[in-house]
């Protein structure tokens, strides 16, 4: 079984100069209910700080509405699922 999380965008790095038109190289830190993270974005280009996003293994895979990250991250934490 497999496991994406929802996290929110709290930045996002600006790619190398050599790489600057390249959506592969683009990544951010993002918060996993206080548990931050840096992650690629290239899946995401269109993921903007303060989005929450699915991450699975580094990767995240789409956006998701606040509400519903809210209610997967308590229902994780109900559970004992987020930890450093």
């Amino acid at each position: 079984m497999c496991l994406a999380v929802p996290g929110q965008v709290l930045s996002i790095a600006e790619p190398p100069p050599d790489r600057e038109n390249d959506a592969l190289f683009r990544t951010g830190k993002v918060s996993f209910g206080g548990i931050v993270r840096e992650v690629s974005l290239a899946y995401v280009p269109e993921a903007i700080v303060g989005n929450y996003v699915i991450v699975h293994v580094g990767f995240a895979l789409s956006i998701l509405d606040e509400d519903e990250a809210q209610a997967t991250l308590q229902d994780l934490n109900q559970l004992g699922g987020l930890t450093s």
